[in-house]
């Protein structure tokens, strides 16, 4: 625990977006977890022009999931921070997709893509179901789901809308096993597993849009089998940042019949579902103690 003297002046912001200015349901439990450390946490919105964030022993990335048609305001923000969990350079590699790349390169199974530029010609396959979003996206928001063989013409279009707003579009297999087994997303805390949820399958088809920050999803508790937790680590050992500097990671991966890969990893804004493992929240506040020493 911190000394009475570091007690009485920790402060940390847990940064969150205008649309959520209270945070998220569950990330509301850090409050009284960081409390029962003797840390003041507090949210605040990471556009805020009036936030004084060197006012801040620590500012923990948690809601800011406005910013994909803003990542340049969003980078420049975090590189502007004085202390910032994740840090501004992991931020940055982060929040555009083609971070897989770089995963591939070390030898990381990652689900294969297409990597789209605007301007860019693409054709659609003949066949099977593919997903298409923008390489820098959160929440499954602009992100559809096509069967080739009747809705070519539909993926083809979202391709082109998302083209023509200057935005790099991802193009990849759907893999079916996300429909029966689910997806699942480990999380870890300066790299050390905490818990871990299967998440049902979102996408449904077509992408029609939405109004929110986010799709809604279908979450529950997982264990992680060896070959997912062992996949796990192979991640935290190819990411750009020691995992030590990492207050958090949270792993998503797929099954195939090859076994996992991953989908994506989340490192800069990644909900944590606290609510679905006992005692995740106060983890998590242990970890953000660990930070502020």
């Amino acid at each position: 625990m911190l000394s009475a003297a570091t007690r009485a002046a920790a402060r940390v912001a847990l940064v969150t977006c205008t649309g959520l200015p209270d945070l998220d349901e569950d990330d509301r439990a850090l409050i009284p977890a960081l409390a029962a450390r003797g840390i003041a946490a507090e949210p605040v919105a990471w556009s805020d022009p009036a936030a004084d964030w060197s006012g801040y022993d620590l500012a923990v990335i948690r809601n800011t999931w406005d910013y994909a048609r803003r990542r340049d305001e969003f980078v420049a923000w975090a590189r502007a921070v004085p202390r910032l969990a994740n840090p501004a350079g992991v931020i940055e590699w982060n929040t555009d997709k083609r971070y897989l790349r770089d995963l591939a390169a070390a030898g990381v199974p990652v689900v294969p893509t297409t990597w789209v530029e605007p301007g860019e010609e693409w054709v659609p396959p003949a066949e099977g179901e593919i997903v298409v979003k923008p390489a820098v996206s959160v929440g499954s928001i602009d992100t559809g789901r096509y069967d080739l063989s009747t809705q070519a013409g539909l993926a083809a279009a979202l391709v082109r809308r998302l083209q023509g707003e200057g935005r790099v579009v991802m193009i990849q297999p759907y893999l079916a096993g996300v429909d029966t087994a689910g997806e699942t997303a480990l999380m870890c805390f300066h790299g050390e597993l905490s818990h871990a949820i299967r998440k049902g399958a979102i996408l449904t088809g077509p992408y029609e849009g939405t109004e929110k920050l986010y799709q809604n999803e279908n979450i529950s508790p997982r264990t992680p089998s060896g070959a997912e937790r062992a996949l796990a680590e192979r991640v935290l050992a190819a990411l750009p940042a020691p995992v030590g500097e990492l207050l958090y990671a949270r792993i998503d991966l797929l099954p195939t019949p090859d076994g996992p890969v991953v989908i994506e990893v989340e490192l800069t804004e990644p909900s944590l579902f606290f609510g679905h493992a006992p005692g995740a929240a106060e983890r998590f506040a242990a970890a953000v103690e660990r930070s502020l020493l």
